[in-house]
């Protein structure tokens, strides 16, 4: 109802009320079909309101409520079950402590810019480069790349400790056993693009690279699904060209690495030798052909400095 500000109005007003009143008192209760008094209405319950809301509406607020609450008894005893179930299978595979629990993902994913010294000419608006997220978080990402070594005791290994991870894939390596990845995609693991050679790319023509990033992009969408929004450089190496054709074939950001993985050591990018909240770190699918090591030795050396520095891995694609 408007209301009605001005004197006489709202003694016309008061005087059809008050008609109003004694109609009802002579009819009774005949006249609840035509609708209750304004007062009454203007008093309606609020569950009744609320109702008139919509299921939907309801379900947010309650989401958000749970949320502000910390998630609440349940997903905090949720929450410790996994971690209990992560600890047994940290005894199962040989690990020397149990891996952290990451914390939930932010409700807005961080603005990912490209890390100075690592820009091109002319790249404004281009996929930005970058070697660590943006996050005060103690939380960093394991990347594996190429697909060369496809060891099954991997996919056991990361299902039972419940660790993130995420692959970039070139075909080359990988087109013997698709099958590999697609059991690693369905457990919930995200691929995405090295290209299809693992080429030098800032050799190669506009034309070469785009070959190579924008095949490889149709080859895994072909493959698993869903087209790649992230893409490595084979090496960690590009140019403008790289990043304009990664662009054209809808690659949104471009991660490299702040420290590298072995079975029995680690390697560091940065200064300080360390781990920084938000760095991603590399290892490669690589067997004991190649390594002093299996992926599972790489896996539990990579989580011995990770949990002792009291870091957790999280999962890339909900910063990224």
């Amino acid at each position: 109802m408007q209301l009605v500000r001005q004197k006489g109005k709202l003694r016309a007003y008061r005087a059809r009320a008050a008609l109003a009143s004694l109609v009802v008192a002579a009819l009774g209760s005949g006249c609840a079909a035509e609708g209750p008094p304004e007062a009454t209405r203007s008093a309606r319950p609020a569950a009744e309101t609320e109702a008139q809301r919509g299921p939907e509406a309801q379900q947010q607020d309650a989401r958000k409520a749970r949320e502000a609450a910390g998630g609440g008894p349940a997903r905090r005893g949720k929450a410790a079950l996994s971690q209990k179930a992560r600890a047994a299978a940290a005894k199962k595979w040989g690990l020397k402590q149990t891996p952290l629990a990451a914390p939930p993902p932010p409700a807005v994913k961080p603005r990912i810019t490209t890390r100075k010294g690592f820009e091109v000419t002319g790249g404004e608006g281009l996929p930005p480069v970058f070697t660590t997220v943006p996050t005060k978080e103690k939380i960093v990402f394991l990347t594996i790349d190429d697909g060369a070594e496809k060891d099954p005791e991997l996919l056991r290994m990361m299902s039972d400790l419940r660790i993130p991870y995420s692959a970039f894939l070139s075909d080359y390596v990988i087109n013997d056993d698709y099958g590999y990845f697609e059991k690693m995609r369905d457990s919930g693991v995200a691929l995405h693009n090295h290209t299809l050679n693992h080429p030098y790319l800032p050799g190669l023509s506009y034309s070469q690279q785009k070959r190579e990033i924008c095949g490889q992009q149709d080859k895994l969408e072909k493959r698993y699904g869903s087209r790649p929004r992230l893409m490595r450089p084979p090496y960690g190496n590009y140019n403008k060209d790289t990043l304009r054709v990664a662009k054209k074939c809808g690659i949104k950001a471009v991660p490299l690495w702040a420290s590298e993985a072995f079975p029995d050591h680690m390697e560091w990018r940065e200064w300080d030798r360390d781990l920084h909240p938000g760095d991603i770190i590399l290892t490669h699918f690589r067997g004991e052909g190649e390594w002093e090591g299996s992926m599972p030795d790489m896996i539990r050396r990579v989580m011995q400095t990770v949990t002792e520095k009291g870091y957790a891995v999280a999962r890339l694609e909900d910063y990224v």
